[in-house]
């Protein structure tokens, strides 16, 4: 799948810059565009005819229009670009409308850059399912995206797992195949712990494991994300 294309929106010039550095940070992810107000976002969205566009990273507190009229106008206009509100408005009134308008993720700010990372991931993977060909074949495969978009699964990793190393482990993968060795090098963690977490992306439909041949002796499993 090609690599995911950011339109950053934030009046803030050094936020907007640091956002960018963000999002540049994870593979996957490439920033096309950075506005500053929301006219000159609907405007580069009608330049590049909001094909060119997967994502925007979209702050509601604009100098010229709140954030949720930007997502109104969009939706007005037809368009189905996903939205990552990214912003410290915190009144519920404003969370509901964002989802009633199809905002997939809303990220406080303040944030770390792991708690960034973690909502470009999830939506990531999402959108790898949805715009897998043919159709769903069971309830499960939709619960499954709907969990994978909210962050349902979150709080599932079996006891003694946790999100940092899975996080550090799935960037060690990156696009190629790995063995439990290799990543635990990269990751400084030992073989066996890091065959853990391999076996629970694998679990998880994150990663496949595969033998690998061309080696003296037993062939070596090696892990590739999904």
């Amino acid at each position: 799948m090609s690599d995911v294309r950011v339109l950053v929106v934030e009046d803030e010039p050094l936020l907007a810059e640091a956002h960018k550095a963000y999002t540049e940070r994870v593979p996957g992810f490439v920033v096309v565009g950075v506005a500053h107000t929301a006219r000159d976002a609907m405007a580069a969205l009608r330049q590049r005819g909001g094909t060119d566009v997967d994502l925007v990273l979209l702050d509601f507190r604009l100098p010229d229009l709140h954030g949720l009229d930007v997502c109104r106008a969009l939706r007005a206009a037809g368009s189905s670009v996903d939205v990552l509100a990214v912003t410290s408005a915190r009144d519920l009134a404003v969370v509901r409308t964002a989802v009633s308008l199809g905002v997939t993720h809303y990220l406080l700010k303040p944030f770390t850059f792991a708690a960034f990372r973690d909502k470009l991931e999830r939506y990531a993977e999402y959108r790898r399912q949805a715009l897998a060909d043919g159709e769903v074949g069971a309830q499960h495969e939709v619960d499954r995206m709907f969990a994978t978009l909210r962050g349902a699964t979150r709080h599932t990793l079996p006891k003694g797992l946790d999100e940092q190393t899975l996080h550090a482990v799935l960037a060690a993968l990156g696009d190629g195949g790995l063995s439990a060795t290799e990543v635990g090098h990269r990751t400084g963690i030992s073989r066996v712990t890091a065959r853990r977490y391999l076996e629970y992306l694998v679990s998880a439909d994150r990663a496949v494991r595969a033998p690998r041949y061309g080696t003296p002796g037993r062939p070596e499993v090696e892990y590739r994300p999904t």
